[in-house]
């Protein structure tokens, strides 16, 4: 499957069924400064370190709370996730001139029940005594952008809340139903799994996590 037409290749790559993926390892970078967070635990995407572009609605009002949840923006994920996300940024950017967008990560306990305590309804926000992947740090909300970083035309912008987001709903473009095939075949190609009302929501749920009340740091 040639999964974005026009885009550069790198034919030196090695290839995992559809994906070039680098063969170097993913390991956080060491840092100049001491890091504020125990790195067994999380690992901090950047884009200036990984590419990944980074658009945190929850950490503005540019949300469909509009209201500011996130004290500041930062995407923490565990370190399972992170180093395959990464991975997988280098090899679509690579072979294919895509990179992936994030719009969450972990999602702290609190910010959670910030978030329930707005929109107290369970087909919008899971309760916070359940918890969700993001709160595990095992869940992504996440776009493709081309080389000059405008996103794909996904059908609907980030938390629409409708039957034009579902996966299942065929009723629509061309270009919306492959470029998100294209989306759920990387990601799966990785372990992900996604869920049938949100085009951009994806768990790695074959690791195991527990849900979790840590935040992190913001900037003075």
């Amino acid at each position: 499957m040639i999964f974005y037409s026009g885009c550069k290749q790198d034919q030196s790559a090695p290839v995992v069924n559809d994906l070039a993926i680098p063969n170097d390892s993913i390991e956080p970078r060491k840092p100049r400064i001491k890091l504020d967070y125990d790195t067994s635990q999380w690992l901090e995407i950047t884009t200036e370190h990984t590419g990944i572009l980074l658009d945190l609605r929850y950490a503005s009002e540019n949300n469909f709370t509009n209201q500011k949840i996130y004290d500041c923006p930062r995407c923490f994920l565990r370190p399972a996730v992170a180093k395959k996300l990464v991975q997988l940024n280098r090899g679509i950017n690579t072979r294919y001139g895509l990179s992936l967008k994030l719009f969450d990560c972990y999602r702290p306990g609190p910010y959670q029940q910030k978030l329930w305590d707005i929109k107290p309804d369970p087909s919008y926000v899971t309760p916070p005594a359940k918890g969700s992947m993001h709160n595990k740090g095992l869940a992504i909300d996440v776009t493709l952008v081309d080389e000059k970083g405008k996103e794909l035309n996904m059908g609907t912008g980030y938390d629409f809340f409708g039957e034009a987001a579902h996966t299942d709903n065929f009723d629509l473009p061309e270009e919306v139903l492959r470029n998100r095939k294209v989306l759920k075949a990387m990601m799966e190609e990785i372990g992900f799994k996604g869920i049938r009302t949100e085009w951009w929501h994806f768990s790695l749920r074959e690791v195991q996590g527990e849900l979790s009340d840590w935040t992190w740091n913001c900037p003075d």
